[in-house]
């Protein structure tokens, strides 16, 4: 599941920001024929290529593992917002949750 997960948010981090595998091995280090075949869903990257992936991305690995819309949390974010990952008490991820929206609402408003 997690393999589907992080090849969807590669693909659609690489759209955003108009970069091709070709770019993206060369800034990774990890060969253009093996993310070819990572594209074709037909190998399970190790830790490090994810890490090298995430990093030439300049996206947190946990942000790319993670089912999300990726188109917004690729982008890069205005000054004052910071992107966090929290493991919470119930009550306490709801409010956070509430938080979130709102921020993302205002983020996705400023850049209208």
């Amino acid at each position: 599941m997690y393999k589907k997960i992080f090849l969807n948010n590669v693909l659609t981090a690489l759209a955003t920001r108009h970069m091709s595998k070709k770019d993206l091995a060369a800034k990774s280090g990890v060969s253009q024929s093996f993310l070819s075949i990572m594209a074709s869903n037909k190998v399970n990257p190790s830790l490090k290529t994810m890490e090298a992936i995430a990093e030439a991305l300049e996206i947190p690995l946990p942000t790319l593992l993670e089912p999300t819309d990726m188109v917004y949390a690729s982008a890069p974010l205005p000054a004052g917002y910071e992107r966090v990952t929290l493991i919470l008490p119930e009550f306490q991820a709801f409010v956070a949750k509430s938080w979130a929206e709102d921020a993302r609402k205002q983020v996705l408003e400023s850049r209208l």
